[in-house]
């Protein structure tokens, strides 16, 4: 186990690289199991999430070849187990997302119930359902979710209780080999969730209304293999560009999407931040400038992404002013604050809700990351800091973002990784 180093008072400036998005990867990698053919998926980012995907699809008997620019190819033609175990599932939540696809193409899966950071309950009560809806018999016992059909799926009516990005993604999967139409409403309209029925419709099947809360898929009888880059990481876009905020940098990132950011691009601006927006690139200056404190109200996308929170809480700490943060996705995502308060923040949480009084500068110390967003907000936080600051349990990080030391020692950041013995 690695801990990061840092010695903040750096304003970070330069140029970065996006990389490919892992919530749109996993996604992707798990349709391949609804084809014979091969898949080819392009841009992918070298992410402990990603080896996991591999190795879960490697124990069914995919072939997996991966390439030096991370390009992958899988091939499920070769599968011969329709179990995902739970020493695999246990480390990453999206492990869920191959139930739909094995289910309604080889009749059933067992799959155990999914692990991944502990910010909440986060159920798959809203997978069973639909499934149970387009014809499946599923049990949940000793762990797992065992489903069966018999024949093809049957198309249904689907309402979404609560938004959920996996669970429509499971059953947009789900009903691309399904007999007759899906209709999903309250869908998630997160990027992602397009992006990956993009690359669905490129392996032949039909689906309309991605990125709308309406999306209807008529089922085909089979689909067949193609190569697909997918899109950019929006939360590591941001968490760059609230990092060079916070430490009144200028830095430009590549590779990106901009219009998928319009929400945490104009809390960046309410900062204080001057901004510069072209086709694939952003360019953030605060001109030396400290930051102004905002408040924002996290909510499924369009609305700003839960999953920039703790970031824009790291930046609210050193802002002039106070700030106000609610999280309303999930129910256990402000484990950061105790950490944060230790380094010097003035931060008190009520409810759902964090209010963020900044200080000029924090103070480095030992602190301890608790779930994947949590850790990028405690590297800014020791960006910002004097002395030094140590992150402890980074696998966290691993789990989400590319080489994020590498990236930000080219912005000029004092941080390395030092193994622990």
């Amino acid at each position: 186990m690695d801990r990061l180093h840092i010695n903040g008072g750096v304003c970070l400036e330069g140029e970065i690289r996006i990389a490919g998005a892992k919530n749109s990867a996993l996604p992707v990698l798990a349709a391949g199991l609804l084809t014979r053919e091969p898949l080819k998926v392009c841009n992918m980012p070298h992410l402990i999430d990603i080896t996991t995907m591999l190795q879960l699809l490697g124990c069914m008997g995919v072939q997996r070849v991966v390439d030096e620019k991370m390009n992958v190819q899988i091939d499920s033609s070769t599968i011969e187990n329709l179990s995902a175990p739970y020493e695999l599932v246990r480390t990453m939540r999206a492990s869920i997302l191959v139930l739909g696809p094995l289910l309604t193409r080889h009749g059933e899966a067992e799959v155990a119930l999914p692990g991944g950071c502990a910010i909440g309950s986060r159920p798959v009560n809203q997978h069973i359902t639909a499934l149970e809806a387009m014809g499946a018999s599923i049990a949940v016992e000793n762990g797992y979710i065992r489903a069966r059909v018999d024949g093809r799926l049957k198309g249904a009516h689907v309402f979404m209780d609560l938004v959920t990005v996996t669970g429509t993604e499971n059953i947009m999967m789900a009903a691309t080999l399904a007999e007759g139409r899906t209709i999903i409403e309250n869908a998630a309209r997160e990027p992602e969730v397009v992006d990956l029925a993009d690359c669905l419709n490129q392996m032949g099947a039909d689906i309309k209304g991605q990125g709308t809360d309406t999306i209807v898929i008529n089922g085909v009888r089979e689909l067949h293999g193609c190569s697909y880059p997918v899109m950019p990481d929006r939360i590591e876009t941001g968490t760059y560009l609230i990092a060079a905020a916070a430490t009144r940098g200028h830095v430009k990132v590549k590779d990106t999407r901009p219009h998928t950011l319009e929400s945490v691009l104009s809390k960046l601006e309410q900062s204080g931040a001057s901004l510069l927006v072209g086709e694939d690139w952003i360019e953030l200056d605060m001109r030396g400038r400290r930051p102004r404190a905002v408040s924002l109200r996290t909510a499924p996308y369009p609305a700003f992404p839960t999953d920039m929170q703790a970031q824009f809480t790291a930046l609210n700490a050193v802002a002039a002013g106070t700030g106000s943060i609610t999280e309303t996705v999930f129910e256990n995502r402000f484990m950061h604050v105790h950490e944060m308060n230790r380094m010097g923040a003035n931060i008190r949480v009520e409810g759902n809700t964090v209010f963020v009084e900044g200080v000029d500068r924090l103070n480095g110390a030992p602190v301890m990351a608790t779930d994947l967003r949590a850790s990028a907000s405690l590297i800014i936080a020791g960006l910002v800091s004097k002395n030094e600051t140590t992150v402890d349990r980074i696998y966290h990080i691993d789990r989400g973002y590319e080489c994020i030391e590498e990236k930000l020692q080219s912005l000029g950041a004092r941080i390395s990784r030092v193994p622990l013995r």
